[in-house]
Order: structure tokens, then sequence, then C-alpha cells
């Protein structure tokens, strides 16, 4: 008998990721797809996936979007996923026993990231929420993404989830721009005492943009995962920079504001 569980995938022009994700999903009963009007094939790829139930909404928020696909699903479980995740072995026997266990109202994954196919020996990637029930979840937007915030306790599960997004550079660049404004935009109107350690080294500037490459080759030993260690430390690099270059726009256009004309 299948778990009562929905998969639900949020996704826009992922038609270098969303095949392998879906693949991974056989035993779920019924995976919703929301998408927000890709043009590139997503659709058509998802449609070949029997389980699978397509339902088209224009993007507003990541949590907008979340939140109207958990309206959109009636099992009690939820199995939140990107389209740039691929369960890893023995993920669905973790999910079916913590759902059985009852010991909790939801379970983060450990994350593989992964260079083109190739998984890393570490990751700056932390443990997620993406298994839950679905009455005690909500979304609320957080930075550039979202965060879902659960009513009760969260377990952990003993499966993790590669991280494998294959589309490409520019794609990635693009997403960085629009990433770095939100995070800025975040990090300059959050009060210091509710921002987390990493954000509060971003807010100071340039720490994060010196601190991060030497994380990750250093203290995460990625040096030993040669080009694709080293294609990881430049991407979290360039986003560190990113994110420094839009608080310190934000701060000079501000300041140059405030300055009266002559």
């Amino acid at each position: 008998m299948p778990p009562p569980l929905t998969a639900l995938v949020i996704t826009f022009n992922e038609s270098a990721n969303i095949a392998r994700c879906l693949g991974r999903l056989d035993w779920v009963e019924r995976v919703v797809v929301l998408d927000s009007g890709s043009t590139d094939g997503t659709q058509q790829i998802a449609r070949s996936f029997p389980n699978v139930e397509i339902i088209e909404r224009a993007f507003d928020t990541f949590a907008g979007q979340c939140n109207f696909g958990l309206a959109q699903i009636g099992s009690e479980w939820v199995l939140s996923l990107d389209a740039d995740y691929i369960l890893g072995e023995g993920f669905e026997r973790a999910a079916i026993a913590a759902i059985q266990s009852g010991r909790a109202q939801a379970y983060r994954a450990p994350f593989r990231y992964c260079i083109h196919g190739r998984g890393l020996s570490a990751t700056l990637y932390p443990p997620r929420i993406v298994l839950y029930r679905r009455e005690a979840a909500r979304y609320e937007n957080e930075g550039h993404g979202h965060r879902v915030r659960i009513n009760g306790k969260a377990g952990l599960l003993g499966a993790a989830i590669d991280h494998d997004d294959r589309k490409p550079l520019s794609r990635w660049f693009a997403s960085q721009i629009k990433y770095a404004a939100a995070e800025a935009e975040f990090l300059a109107s959050t009060h210091a005492d509710q921002l987390g350690r990493i954000d509060r080294l971003r807010v100071r500037g340039w720490v994060m943009p010196v601190l991060a490459p030497l994380y990750c080759i250093v203290v995460k030993g990625l040096w030993r995962d040669g080009q694709a260690g080293w294609h990881y430390t430049l991407q979290r690099w360039v986003a560190e920079c990113m994110i420094a270059l839009a608080l310190l726009d934000r701060r000079c256009t501000r300041s140059n504001a405030s300055i009266p004309s002559p």
C-alpha cells in the first residue's frame, strides 16, 4: 500500500533536470509539478511520467508558490523537492519508516552537492526539511529564497539527496544576480539580532568573499575533489561577491540620495 504521501516539485524551465528528479519518484502515488510557465519542454517531459499531475501558476514568490502547491494536496504527508534534487539510495525506505514511526511532524534530509553528476566529498548546503505533515507546514520568504515553518518537532532522515543542477552556466549567473539583490534587501532590512551567524558576516560586506573560498578549500577539503571541487568553490565565491556588491551598491545609492543637490 502506498504511503499517505504526495510529492511537490516547483519548476520553471527545468528541462535539464526534471527527468532525473521525477525518475526517482515512481514509488510516490501522486507527484504535483507546479510550473511557472516553462517554455523549454519541462512540462512535456513531466507528462511522460504516469504519476505526475501538472498545475500551472504564474510565479509571485517562492513562499507563495509553495503555499499554493500545498493547497492542491490532500494527503497527510508532503515530500517537497526542487527540480534539481535526486533522491539517493535508500531514501524511499527512510521516508516510509519516518512516516510510519509518527515521531516527528517533519524531517530534514542531508544533501550531497554534485557538479555535472560528480558528487563532492563536502558541501556548504545544510540539511533541509523536505518531508512533513501538510497541516503542520507553512512557507515564508527569507532573502532570495524561502523557508518552511513547522509546527512541531523535526527529525533527521538517514538517507541523502543529491543536489545536481545541470542548467547552463549563463542561467546560473542570471539567477545569482536576482538572488543577490533579494539577499541584500533582506540583510539591509533585518535587525542584526534576527540574523544568523553567516548573515551577520555578510552584512559586513568584505568578510564572506574572503572566507568562503578558504572555508571550501581548507576546512571542507574540497581540493581533494579536483576540478569539481574548484568549480563549486568558485561558485560560492562568485555568489558571495555578488551579495557583497549588491549591499555596497545599495548603501552607495542611499548615501548619494541623502546628499543635497547643489
